[in-house]
C-alpha cells in the first residue's frame, strides 16, 4: 500500500491514544512516518527511530519563532534522502500546514481527534490553519460525534470515528491483576482515573470529592501538562503516581472500585470524546464522569455510565456503583464493546482511503 506520513501534536512515546493505535494498525500494512511536533533546544537536527514498525521522527529547532521554516527545512532533507511515493498524508494538528504546502502526496486524510484551537497554549492561527487544511483535505475523520456535528458542514466528506478500544489489554484486568507497587499499599475503596492531568481536569470537583469521602482513596495516574503541579489538590487520600506506561494501566485499574473521568466543563473539552471511557468498560469497573457530551451521548443515555457534575452527586454516583452487581454491568459492557474495536476502526479507514484514491486514479484517467 501506499506509505502514510503523519504529522501529530502529540509525542509518541506521551500517552498511548488514538494516534498510536491507528499508526501501529497502518505499519502493518505499509510504511509510515510519524512526525513529531519540533523541540525547541537550540539546535538544527532531525532524529529518527523506530518503534512499532513505525519511524518517529522528531526535528530539534533553535527557536520557537523560526520552528516553522526550519521543521520544514529539515522534513525536506529527510525526505529527499528517505523517498515516499505519494504518500497518504496524514494529520493530527493544522500546525502541519505550513510544513508541508510543497509536498506531492496521495490521499490526505485530516483525523480530528481535538479542537486544538481551544487548548491553552493554542498558536493564534489555528483556526485559519484548520481551514486551509480542510480545503486541502481529501477525508475527514473525527474522533466523537460533537466534533462531527462541528465540523460536517465544513466538508463534504466528514465521518466521524469514535474512540475504540483494544478491549483483550484491558480485559486482563477482570482477572484480578496483582497491584503495581505504588498502588499495593492504598487502601480501599478506590477511585481510580489515568489520563493526561492538565487544563480539562476538574481540580475543585477532586478535592471536594476528597473532603467528602476523606476514607475513600482516589488514585490519578497521568503525567501532568500545561499546568503547575503544585495548583493540584493535595489531600492524604489523593495519590498521584504519574504517567506510567499503557502496558501496566490493566495492572492499576484492576485495583480500582470505580472509574472515574473528572473533566470540567469548558471550552477545552466540550468537543472531546475519552478514549478511556470504553477502557474502563473493558476493564469491567463501573464508570462514573462528568457531563461530556460525548460521553452522555451515547454511554449516560444507555445507563453505561453515571454522569455526575457536583460533588454531592459524584458521591451518590461512586456509591451506586460500589453496590451495583458486576455480571450485569459487564456484559451490557461487552455487548457494546464488540462494535467498537480498533481493528474495526482502522479496517473502515482504510476501506475510505483506497476508495478515494481510486475514485481520483479514475478522474485522472
Amino acid at each position: 500500500m501506499d506509505p502514510l506520513l503523519c504529522f501529530s501534536h502529540l509525542r509518541w512515546d506521551f500517552v498511548f491514544q488514538r494516534p498510536q493505535h491507528l499508526m501501529t494498525r497502518a505499519a502493518l500494512q505499509r510504511r509510515v512516518v510519524y512526525v513529531e511536533e519540533p523541540v525547541v533546544d537550540g539546535t538544527h537536527a532531525l532524529d529518527a527511530r523506530q518503534s512499532d514498525r513505525v519511524t518517529i521522527v522528531t526535528p530539534h529547532v533553535r527557536a520557537s519563532s523560526t520552528a516553522d521554516p526550519e521543521t520544514r527545512s529539515l522534513l525536506d532533507i529527510y525526505l529527499a534522502r528517505q523517498p515516499l511515493a505519494r504518500p497518504v498524508l496524514w494529520y493530527y494538528t493544522p500546525a502541519a500546514v505550513p510544513l508541508t504546502r510543497h509536498l506531492a502526496g496521495g490521499v490526505t486524510v485530516y483525523d480530528c481527534m481535538d479542537e486544538l484551537s481551544a487548548f491553552r497554549g493554542a498558536r493564534a492561527d489555528m483556526r485559519d490553519l484548520e481551514r486551509e487544511l480542510l480545503d486541502r483535505a481529501d477525508l475527514v475523520f473525527t474522533g466523537g460525534q460533537t466534533l462531527y456535528e462541528a465540523k460536517r458542514g465544513l466538508h463534504p466528506s466528514v465521518r466521524a470515528f469514535p474512540s475504540s478500544v483494544d478491549t483483550p489489554h484491558f480485559a486482563r484486568a477482570r482477572a484480578g491483576l496483582e497491584d503495581p507497587g505504588d498502588q499495593r499499599g492504598i487502601r480501599r475503596p478506590r477511585v481510580g482515573f489515568f489520563g493526561v492531568l492538565d487544563e480539562r481536569l476538574d481540580q475543585e470537583l477532586l478535592a471536594g470529592l476528597a473532603d467528602a469521602r476523606p476514607a475513600w482513596q482516589i488514585v490519578m495516574v497521568g503525567p501532568t501538562v500545561k499546568i503547575d503541579p503544585r495548583e493540584l489538590p493535595r489531600r492524604d487520600n489523593i495519590h498521584y503516581r504519574g504517567q506510567r506506561a499503557y502496558a501496566d494501566l490493566p495492572s492499576y485499574i484492576s485495583g480500582w472500585d470505580v472509574a472515574w473521568l473528572p473533566f470540567a466543563r469548558n471550552e477545552a473539552t466540550r468537543f472531546i470524546s475519552p478514549t478511556k471511557t470504553l477502557e474502563y468498560m473493558a476493564a469491567g469497573r463501573p464508570v462514573v464522569s462528568t457531563s461530556i457530551q460525548d460521553v452522555v451521548r451515547p454511554y449516560g443515555a444507555q445507563g453505561l455510565v453515571r454522569i455526575a457534575d457536583t460533588v454531592d452527586e459524584t458521591v451518590q454516583a461512586m456509591e451506586a456503583s460500589l453496590r451495583e452487581p458486576a455480571a450485569g454491568r459487564v456484559a451490557r459492557f461487552d455487548a457494546l464493546l464488540a462494535t467498537r474495536s480498533w481493528d474495526a476502526t482502522w479496517d473502515e479507514m482504510t476501506r475510505l482511503i483506497s476508495e478515494t484514491a481510486e475514485a481520483a486514479g479514475e478522474e485522472a484517467a
